[in-house]
Formats: structure tokens, sequence, C-alpha cells
């Protein structure tokens, strides 16, 4: 029998799969990559009795390899936040899935495991900028307002350390950033042992967010604002982390942080208002290689002649 870990490289996905092996340890095959690849089932090869568990990453983008999975004769357990498509029927399928816009799947996974390891579970959530959702299994969980505040500044980190095109451009490879923090079941613990790995992300943050705080929009109404970044590492790994912090500056506004691709596309990044969390994926789905959540979507490669087209969308849906 073997076992696969299949998560998304963001904090979201290293923080749900956290608190399952602190409650189920096992050693696995881990597979994920940089935040927007998502299309990792696919490098699962498992047969009849292999254990495969799926964190985060959309099961619609997935459907094809989730099936042959199946009908190999594995058991999958999937949990996410995501658009599922058509979730399978099956004997060897548990899906927990839930597309609301105030959860993510570090808060779906502690929920089944009852609070077990409830303070990743809000590291996560802060990570994927569910901030309120945060704050209230934190009231829930009794955590002293001192804590919170480095659990959200590493949720932030380990969220930011996801972002990039390639994993060069990455402070460290999720797979990696998971082994570092996978022996903790307390982040807190983690953060007085781990002081290394934690500076190294905490400094490469706040370097990249200096340099994205000089930049101005290049259209901004009450209700929107898009910003142009060039084909920089720093601009690759700040894009999302950016875009939550513009989200939570400006409430009232959402954002697309428009980054250029090496090959001369470009990756989009779109945060819906923090008072209006609806339409992101609806948008960026309406473009090649778009789809989301709600409140947070993105486009991987939107070609150059398309820009003008995707502002004007993003303009007029929030307008």
């Amino acid at each position: 029998m073997a076992d696969f870990d299949v998560f998304n490289g963001d904090a979201d996905g290293i923080c749900a799969l956290l608190q399952l092996r602190n409650a189920d340890p096992r050693e696995s095959k881990l597979i994920t990559g940089v935040k927007r690849d998502i299309s990792l089932l696919k490098q699962v090869s498992a047969g009849q009795g292999d254990r495969v568990t799926v964190l985060d990453i959309s099961m619609e983008k997935n459907q094809a390899a989730l099936a042959a999975t199946l009908e190999q004769g594995a058991e999958v357990f999937y949990v996410d936040h995501h658009m599922p498509g058509d979730i399978p029927v099956h004997a060897n399928l548990q899906a927990i899935i839930d597309e609301s816009p105030q959860t993510c799947t570090s808060l779906l996974v502690n929920k089944h495991l009852d609070n077990a390891f409830g303070l990743w579970a809000v590291t996560g959530a802060f990570g994927d900028n569910l901030r309120q959702s945060a704050l209230d299994l934190a009231t829930e969980l009794e955590v002293a307002e001192d804590l919170l505040v480095k659990l959200e500044n590493l949720g932030i980190y380990i969220n930011y350390n996801g972002y990039g095109s390639e994993l060069q451009d990455l402070h460290f490879h999720p797979q990696e950033l998971f082994t570092l923090l996978r022996p903790y079941a307390n982040p807190l613990d983690f953060m007085k042992d781990g002081k290394e790995t934690f500076e190294r992300l905490e400094t490469g943050y706040h370097e990249d967010m200096g340099k994205a705080a000089a930049m101005r929009p290049e259209t901004a109404t009450a209700k929107t604002a898009v910003f142009m970044l060039p084909n920089e590492p720093w601009c690759r790994r700040v894009s999302g982390v950016f875009g939550n912090a513009l989200t939570n500056d400006f409430p009232e506004r959402a954002h697309a942080i428009i980054t250029e691709n090496k090959d001369g596309t470009f990756v989009v990044s779109v945060r819906a208002a923090l008072s209006n969390r609806t339409g992101a994926g609806e948008l960026c789905k309406q473009f090649p290689s778009g789809g989301g959540r709600a409140a947070a979507a993105g486009i991987n490669q939107l070609p150059g002649d398309q820009i003008s087209a995707f502002v004007d969308a993003f303009t007029s849906y929030y307008k």
C-alpha cells in the first residue's frame, strides 16, 4: 500500500496537510508545486489499496485524473473550496467540498478534525486572506491577541512563498517548506525553533512588498484598480499577496494584478472587494487558463492581445 499527498503549494494547502498528518502520520509521496500549478493529480500513479489525499486543488481541473485514480482502485480523500464541477459518486471517494467565500481547505480540514490542530487552520485562513474567518476560529480557540499577530504573519509568509511562475522563483519548494513545518503540531513552536526559515520568508516578503508599494495603478476608480507588474521574479512572487493587501486596504474596491510571464503572456490575480466577495472566478473563466473562486481567482497565461479585453471586462463587472 502506498500513500500520496497532493496539495496546493500555498498556505491553505500546506496548513491543511499539516493538520491531517499531525492527526494521522503517514510516510507519503508529496506532490505539489507553485500555487497556480493545480493539475497535480495526474502525477499520481496509484492502484488497488493505495490512499490518495488531495487538498486545495480544483476537482474540476482534475476530473480526468480523479476518474482514472478511482478506476485503478485507489481510495481518495478530497478536500477543497473551489468550483468542483461534477463530483463523482464512487465508493472509494470521500469528498468534502464547500465553495463558500468565507471558508478554505484548512478550515474544512479543521472542522473534519474537530479543532484538533486549530492553530494551523487559523494560520492557513490568514494566508488565504480570510481574516475574519481566521479571527472567528481564533476566538473559539481562545487565542491571545499577541499570538494572533504571529499566526497572521506566518500565514501570509507561507502563502507568499507559493507564488511564482516556476519553482525557481520561490524561496522554498513547497514540498521542502511542508517538510520543515511538519514536525510541529503548533505553529508557534515552529516559530521558536525554525527562526532561520521564518526570517528568510519574512525578509523576502517585506523586500518584495516594499517594491510593490511603490507601484501605481494603471487604471483606478472607486470600485476597481488594475496594476501592471513587469517580468521580474519579485513581481511573480508578490502578485497574490499584493492583491490581498490591497483588498484589505481598500475593502470597497476590486483589484487585478497583471504580471508579465517569461513567454510574453500575462498572469492575472483578481481579488473581489471585501464588501462584495463575488464574481472573480466567473470573470476569469471567460479567458484562456482562467478560473478560481468567487472572492479570489486568476488567469495563468493571458495572451497580450487580450489585456485590454480583460481590463474592460473587469472594470465593467465591478462597476
